[in-house]
């Protein structure tokens, strides 16, 4: 296969499910399949290709040399059916799979290789079987009952210590691997909004990434491959005025009064939003749904103070301290800084 050839079945791959999905070649098991791909086969050009529509790279090997770090959540699967082979391997996540291009060793030749892989997703926690907040439930279509997020905490707040120092803390985060400059004046002059004071200095203290590599924030002005916080809501909201509503009832998008205004998403197509219902932002209640936008949880607390309860409460409904005992921030802005 030449590049667009490439490009194509793999676009037909990732929209399968993952049981249909089995590869040919000799000794390789389930949950992935190997493309064949011609050996003069552009692999920097297709890799450019991937990462416009897939966004950004991820790389795993290079000159035979594979990061040790690399597991079953950030690419191994690319990895699994070649083992020692492998020469160089970029990743890229869409959905619950990993796409990858790159080289292997075979009989002494160096021959390209495309692959799509299933991802170790971890999965959401469902509303009947797993554990939820007292007092809690979920909504199907009318509006949701509000939730508090707990108001202690393993790491409860003190006058001295901030919901941000405890998420910075959480994550053994120093404001030497970085963070993002906004010029939050014309962001907001932009936005017609006021911002959440804790979201903007969790903003300036971690910038672009993702917390427990599930969690990612959407950044304004960031660099190429994030989502820019208020192109993104735009972008949204002119769709859902064309639209009509759009999916979103019993709610609407900002700037429609007390829309939704989307601040982080996840891999698994979760999304968190601001419910923008009075005029202090600190005070917005946060709305979460998945991408059938059926069932709506809502948690009265901050910005910083539902991702600290994320990450550290394994009874939140989005929690991933059922899965992780140590919670770390991926930085892809300062790849130096990145932990875990």
């Amino acid at each position: 296969m030449d590049e667009q050839e490439l490009l194509a079945a793999v676009h037909t791959l990732v929209a399968h499910n993952r049981q249909d999905v089995v590869c040919g070649r000799a000794g390789h098991g389930a949950d992935h399949a190997c493309l064949l791909a011609d050996e003069v086969v552009d692999l920097s050009a297709l890799g450019k290709e991937l990462s416009s529509q897939y966004g950004r790279l991820r790389n795993l090997a290079m000159g035979g040399y594979v990061d040790p770090a690399v597991t079953g959540r950030t690419g191994a699967p690319l990895l699994a059916p070649f083992g020692d082979q492998v020469v160089e391997m970029r990743a890229w996540k869409h959905a619950d799979w990993w796409i990858g291009c790159g080289a292997v060793r075979a009989d002494g030749v160096v021959r390209p290789v495309v692959l799509v892989a299933g991802q170790a997703v971890q999965q959401q926690p469902d509303a009947e079987a797993a554990p939820r907040q007292p007092g809690t439930q979920v909504e199907t279509s009318q509006q949701p009952a509000a939730k508090a997020v707990p108001k202690e905490q393993p790491y409860g707040s003190t006058e001295a210590t901030s919901w941000v120092d405890q998420v910075v803390a959480v994550t053994g985060w120093t404001r030497e691997r970085g963070g993002a400059a906004v010029d939050w004046a014309r962001v907001e002059s932009r936005l017609g909004a006021v911002l959440p004071g804790d979201y903007k200095e969790l903003i300036e203290r971690f910038g672009y990434g993702d917390f427990d590599d599930y969690l990612g924030l959407l950044v304004p002005d960031g660099p190429p491959g994030s989502l820019d916080l208020v192109e993104f809501n735009e972008f949204w909201a002119r769709a859902a005025a064309e639209d009509g509503g759009g999916p979103w009832e019993p709610y609407r998008l900002y700037p429609a009064p007390g829309g939704l205004l989307q601040w982080a998403s996840t891999e698994q197509r979760t999304s968190f939003y601001w419910l923008t219902e009075g005029a202090d932002p600190d005070r917005w209640p946060i709305l979460v749904t998945g991408d059938d936008y059926t069932e709506w949880d809502r948690f009265d607390s901050s910005t910083a103070q539902f991702i600290h309860c994320l990450l550290t409460d394994p009874q939140h409904p989005y929690s991933t301290a059922c899965y992780f005992d140590r919670h770390w921030f991926t930085s892809y802005e300062n790849p130096d800084g990145e932990d875990g």
